[in-house]
């Protein structure tokens, strides 16, 4: 996994969650994970095809996800449901798309799978390749950013 990969992904996560916090988040320290790991009491997951291929996948405690939520609903939030959990969903959308959009600005063409929401902790998830994991700090609580991406040896060839 090129450490280039995962820059989009910050960027477009600073600035969406800039917009609902109103201030800038900060960056934890970079890590590597490895192929298989738990999650968090919410996780959302994307995938991402093209000539780079994988998943990305952003991880909240229950707590952050309805502070989250509630900042982008624009109404407090208590419990996660189904229009929390789709404003949840929705983050992982304009985060990823917002990543897509600058990894095809650097050349690499690219689409997304519709996000999905896991919710509940211990569950694991496995990617093909380790992945790239950045705590990012906001005054909402905490978001794991998770990128296992890699080139498409098939498309490149092609």
């Amino acid at each position: 996994m090129k450490v280039d990969f995962i820059d989009p992904f910050l960027s477009a996560a600073f600035t969406v969650l800039e917009m609902f916090t109103g201030e800038r988040p900060q960056r934890g320290q970079l890590a590597i994970r490895n192929s298989t790991f738990t999650t968090q009491q919410v996780t959302i997951v994307a995938g991402v095809n093209g000539v780079i291929e994988g998943v990305s996948l952003y991880g909240m405690s229950l707590e952050s996800a309805q502070k989250i939520a509630g900042a982008m609903m624009g109404s407090q939030v208590t419990e996660l449901d189904d229009m929390a959990t789709s404003a949840i969903c929705e983050l992982g959308n304009m985060i990823t798309g917002n990543a897509t959009t600058l990894l095809s600005q650097n050349g690499y063409q690219v689409d997304i799978t519709p996000p999905s929401v896991i919710k509940g902790p211990h569950v694991e998830v496995c990617t093909k390749i380790p992945a790239l994991v950045v705590p990012v700090l906001t005054p909402l609580g905490n978001l794991e950013i998770n990128v296992a991406l890699e080139e498409n040896a098939m498309r490149n060839a092609a």
